[in-house]
């Protein structure tokens, strides 16, 4: 669970504002729907490979829209009561203590669930009363009830390439969210991603670019997947940095994507000719 920002304000959910605008440029209509899915107050389904993007989309769109954003990065151990509240022991006895989803619910903000098929089945089940007409947070332990303030969203992603059918999201769940797919960029929106966060100039952000095409189309028969675009933001910054481009490329590209040698001589190949 990840707070961006902190201030001194009267309303704990202020300190979960972002401090400042992210940047992001869209690929598609990716945004425009989030809107339109956040005005309607319907649950949102990130779907797509890691690093393309999902979560600098809800920033931005939480920063556009002005509410705080929770974030929480979903795990095997966490449980519902991680995510709702408990009740906890002090000098002065027991207090219940909100949890973020349950902060987010009373205040209004974006509650956004990263990977939420990592987490198990029975915390995802607790959100389902949120995620349809009835939007209320049933808080068994407390005996309480909340209804969701009328700007809270609920947002999950997760990335159905990595997803083995024991880790998969069930129906029930999926069909409480509308879905938006996200891909990778088309190559000059990459590259001027690439070039933006990195500070890189614009053919190196294209030369890089062409790598992760490369990695992409290895992808369907040696590679799980092919580099994302936040790997290729990774070498840029070293490559801006100062680094040699082909170590950077190793150290930030190649190197994460895999460790079988043969595999990784065959990617340094391309890198050898993209950089001769």
């Amino acid at each position: 669970m990840t707070r961006p920002h902190a201030t001194d304000h009267a309303l704990p959910i202020d300190a979960w504002r972002l401090a400042q605008a992210p940047w992001y440029r869209p690929s598609g209509d990716e945004a425009d729907c989030f809107a339109a899915a956040c005005a309607a107050r319907l649950p949102i389904l990130l779907k797509g490979p890691t690093g393309c993007g999902k979560t600098r989309l809800v920033e931005h769109m939480a920063w556009t829209l002005g509410r705080p954003l929770v974030t929480i990065a979903c795990h095997e151990d966490m449980t519902a009561g991680d995510l709702i509240g408990r009740y906890l022991l002090d000098g002065n006895g027991t207090y219940w203590q909100d949890g973020p989803l349950t902060m987010a619910v009373r205040h209004g903000a974006i509650c956004y669930l990263d990977e939420v098929v990592e987490a198990r089945n029975d915390t995802t089940v607790a959100i389902h009363p949120l995620t349809d007409a009835r939007r209320f947070l049933p808080i068994d332990k407390h005996n309480e009830v909340i209804a969701a303030h009328p700007d809270f969203l609920l947002v999950m992603s997760f990335n159905p390439h990595y997803q083995h059918r024991s880790k998969d999201l069930k129906t029930s769940t999926r069909q409480r969210f509308v879905a938006l797919d996200m891909g990778w960029p088309d190559a000059q929106a990459e590259a001027q991603i690439v070039a933006h966060e990195s500070g890189a100039d614009a053919a190196l952000a294209r030369q890089l670019v062409e790598l992760g095409a490369r990695t992409r189309t290895r992808a369907a028969a040696a590679l799980q997947e092919g580099a994302s675009t936040r790997l290729l933001i990774y070498a840029a910054t070293l490559i801006a940095g100062g680094m040699d481009a082909r170590t950077a490329c190793r150290v930030a590209v190649i190197q994460p994507l895999s460790d079988d040698a043969d595999l990784c001589a065959a990617l340094s190949a391309v890198v050898d000719s993209l950089f001769a």
